[in-house]
């Protein structure tokens, strides 16, 4: 979400939030992308978005973490459905695969995997990455609005 690009058909949804650590938004992406900025990985602007919408609601909206969906996908997902007031399902642990239509144009840059996919596998990393300098910088810059929405994850 762009600034200046429109946020009002927020208030015609309920709205969660699913956050990443820094260090392992940033070991994948650079590794699709050459060149990345703090803006790119949009910590700041979710940051925002979630602090627009609390004052909205008077409450926070939910908070998932994706580390705690792929360690627990009935658990993590049977809890943002209930904050979210919609039924759980187990048919929600698994998809066909391949490509969706919802998938937008990025999806032959970044959802080779998701396409490959026909349910939550664990998670292929459980722990920090060690970044370079340049991206450890924006790591850093990133970690205080990823943890102001973590204080805030189901639990």
């Amino acid at each position: 979400m762009l600034p200046g690009f429109g946020l009002d058909w927020m208030k015609q949804c309920r709205n969660a939030f699913l956050i990443r650590d820094p260090d392992l938004v940033l070991a994948s992406y650079s590794a699709k992308r050459g060149e990345v900025t703090l803006a790119d990985i949009g910590f700041v602007r979710q940051s925002e978005i979630f602090a627009r919408e609390a004052d909205r609601l008077g409450h926070a909206p939910p908070v998932i973490e994706g580390i705690d969906v792929l360690r627990d996908p009935a658990g993590t997902l049977s809890k943002l459905c209930v904050a979210l007031g919609i039924p759980w399902t187990a048919e929600m642990l698994s998809w066909p695969a391949g490509r969706r239509e919802t998938d937008g144009v990025w999806a032959p840059a970044w959802y080779d995997a998701v396409e490959k996919s026909t349910g939550f596998g664990p998670p292929s990393v459980d722990r920090k990455t060690t970044l370079p300098d340049h991206l450890r910088r924006i790591a850093d810059e990133a970690r205080p609005h990823y943890e102001m929405l973590q204080k805030h994850k189901l639990t």
